[in-house]
């Protein structure tokens, strides 16, 4: 093939990808993308197509790389800036995402999109200055858990939503239940409530759980549920709402890009409360503050209640552990594994978790890190944690006598994954993620053999409100 040929083939393939983008096949695109770059790897246009796509499966890693590409073969070329500006900013790196904005804004100096998105990141690099200062300049505040007289706050006579009373029953979480799905608030006090017996509950467990699974009974594994309320109650509804005799964990992400993520995250808590044996919850990376703020959750809560409820969810996620041992047998994780060898679970066990997570180590890697079919260790696709292989998850489990890693993490067509030669399993429950992936969701049902079957379910219709609807000046970040 010619020169020539070449460029009129890869400009053919390039179209080719933009179609399948514009009909939400992100993956597929990648793909002609990739063709494109291989017929002619001197064309910026294909990497920063590329990395739009890699954004919108969050994969800001990648994204990152490919417009710095871009940036090498064209140091003008604004896409790239703007490309991996958004990327950054994803991974809540605003300094890194104020310079490729301000590179954007020279370029293209009247663009007003390129100008929101540099007073967004300006504003992020200002508050994280701000509060750094107030931080080293004053003591520690009093934790909000702390601070609340809950038993004088008053309730309006008004106020016509449940009234639940401690220890709850079953009859009154799922009244909340109900008034949550009808969209009206549980009365700030009873959240309060909630919140302050769960964080008790999370504290008291160590950083790695150990589940039994006795004799003829089960434990459901959910995934992912990101903020989608609806699809949660329609777990419930499909396969038991948790008890005694059908307990579940869910495996963190909770919260963020669903805009009914107050909702879930309440429900869980208000589940955990009730069966503290039987209502396991993971922590993720959405579990986060730096996830919180970008991602939709912290404005949803101060669009509904107030920024002293977000900080005491902050706390209480501070306080979720990181990992599970079911039966013996199965580790549950929110992300994955390690980039070193000896990892054992009592190093897991001895760490510090009750904080932000740093940006490397252990914890990082747990809430972040990805499989990848290859052997061996590779960057993230994230930009945070690692990829590793299924030689890895085998030298892990043997090492600590597991059979099997199950982690959530990643959007899966099916709502789940097997790998690893069967010895890893994605699970993910949240379907049509963010309404437009068109996903299923699904479930992994663990008998006493720790054995399991996955159950997937489709998803169900919600109110109108669209994804990431709280993010203010960052939903337009991602093209939502």
């Amino acid at each position: 093939m010619s020169a020539e040929e070449g460029t009129t083939k890869a400009e053919a393939v390039k179209d080719e990808g933009n179609a399948l983008f514009k009909m939400g096949r992100y993956a597929d695109a990648v793909a002609k993308y990739n063709e494109a770059v291989e017929l002619d790897p001197e064309v910026p246009a294909y990497y920063t197509n590329r990395a739009f796509c890699h954004l919108k499966m969050e994969n800001h890693g990648l994204a990152i790389a490919d417009a710095t590409v871009a940036l090498e073969l064209d140091k003008t070329y604004f896409k790239a800036y703007y490309r991996r500006g958004s990327a950054h900013m994803a991974l809540g790196r605003y300094k890194e995402a104020l310079k490729d904005f301000k590179s954007v804004r020279q370029l293209k100096p009247n663009d007003k999109d390129a100008f929101e998105k540099f007073k967004a990141a300006e504003k992020e690099v200002k508050r994280v200055a701000f509060e750094k200062a107030i931080h080293s300049d004053s003591p520690a505040d009093k934790p909000v858990a702390e601070q609340l007289d809950i038993e004088n706050m008053p309730v309006e006579s008004g106020y016509a939503g449940p009234r639940p009373t401690f220890p709850l029953s079953s009859d009154m979480v799922l009244e909340i239940a109900q008034h949550l799905k009808e969209q009206k608030q549980l009365h700030r006090k009873f959240v309060f409530q909630i919140l302050i017996a769960v964080k008790e509950q999370l504290d008291a467990l160590p950083t790695l759980v150990d589940v039994p699974i006795p004799d003829g009974t089960h434990i459901n594994v959910c995934g992912d549920t990101h903020g989608q309320y609806y699809d949660l109650l329609n777990i419930f509804e499909t396969f038991g709402y948790p008890s005694a005799s059908n307990p579940y964990l869910f495996n963190g992400d909770f919260v963020d890009r669903g805009s009914f993520s107050l909702e879930v995250v309440l429900l869980l808590f208000a589940f955990k409360v009730l069966h503290p044996e039987h209502v396991h919850l993971t922590r993720g990376n959405h579990e986060s503050l730096s996830m919180n703020k970008i991602y939709g959750f912290e404005g949803e809560v101060k669009h509904k209640y107030s920024q002293q409820m977000f900080q005491l969810f902050t706390e209480v996620f501070h306080c979720l552990p990181l990992a599970y041992v079911l039966g013996g047998k199965i580790m549950v994780v929110h992300g994955g594994l390690f980039s070193r060898d000896d990892v054992m679970l009592d190093d897991i066990r001895k760490i510090d978790r009750k904080r932000e997570p740093p940006d490397e180590g252990l914890m990082s890697e747990m809430l972040w890190s990805d499989p990848q079919p290859m052997n061996g260790r590779a960057p993230s696709k994230r930009g945070v944690g690692l990829s590793f292989g299924p030689d890895v998850t085998a030298a892990f489990l043997d090492r600590n006598g597991l059979d099997m890693v199950v982690r959530s993490h990643e959007v899966k067509d099916a709502g789940f994954e097997v790998e690893a030669n069967g010895r890893l399993v994605t699970i993910f429950s949240a379907p049509n993620y963010c309404d437009q992936m068109g996903n299923q969701g699904a479930l992994l049902r663990f008998d006493s053999s720790c054995k399991y079957e996955a159950k997937q379910f489709s998803a169900v219709p919600h109110p109108p409100v669209r994804p990431m609807a709280y993010a203010g000046s960052m939903s337009g970040m991602f093209g939502y």
